[in-house]
């Protein structure tokens, strides 16, 4: 049974009630395809347009969105979130790569507020950058990892080799 179907196989939020709050960590990541027009802009790690930084306004939304995720996803509990950490890195293949690492101490996890994030980070990407080119394409947004509650979860390595290849965009620390 899905945990978000009731016994009459209808939607309901799942009664978190009786579990004890533990930290949670959830980091989610998104991949946007930018074509070499758009690349071309990128200067000290950030890409500049008429409508303000790119790369500095993807980090807002998606924070913004981490903090509104109930509001999106109907079943999402509304969360008391402690820190949320987006960064946007360029890698070799001069891909876009979205991380977004979201904690709180809680009842229920925080992946969907991860991917969200990462989701919305990837869609102002292309907002910012669509007067440049159309020719953008956002993919690959998944969980990498989630700890606390019952178990945990790691992105195989196969399917962390993105982001491990992924280096820091010049001017930009990985570490923020």
């Amino acid at each position: 049974m899905f945990s978000h179907l009731d016994n009459d196989n209808q939607p309901a939020m799942v009664d978190v009630s009786g579990k004890s709050p533990t930290r949670r960590e959830a980091t989610a990541q998104a991949i946007v395809r930018l074509p070499a027009e758009v690349m071309a802009l990128l200067r000290d790690g950030e890409i500049g347009s008429k409508k303000g930084p790119v790369f500095q306004t993807a980090v807002l939304a998606g924070t913004m969105a981490c903090k509104r995720t109930s509001d999106l996803i109907p079943l999402c509990h509304p969360l008391p979130l402690d820190d949320i950490k987006l960064r946007i890195r360029v890698n070799e293949r001069q891909e876009a790569v979205v991380e977004c690492r979201v904690a709180c101490h809680g009842r229920t996890g925080v992946e969907m507020e991860a991917l969200t994030g990462a989701s919305v980070a990837a869609l102002t990407l292309y907002d910012m950058c669509k007067a440049f080119s159309h020719d953008i394409v956002i993919r690959e947004i998944r969980l990498l990892e989630k700890t606390g509650g019952k178990s945990d979860f790691r992105a195989s390595n196969e399917a962390t080799a993105a982001t491990s290849a992924a280096v820091a965009a010049p001017g930009r620390d990985p570490a923020d």
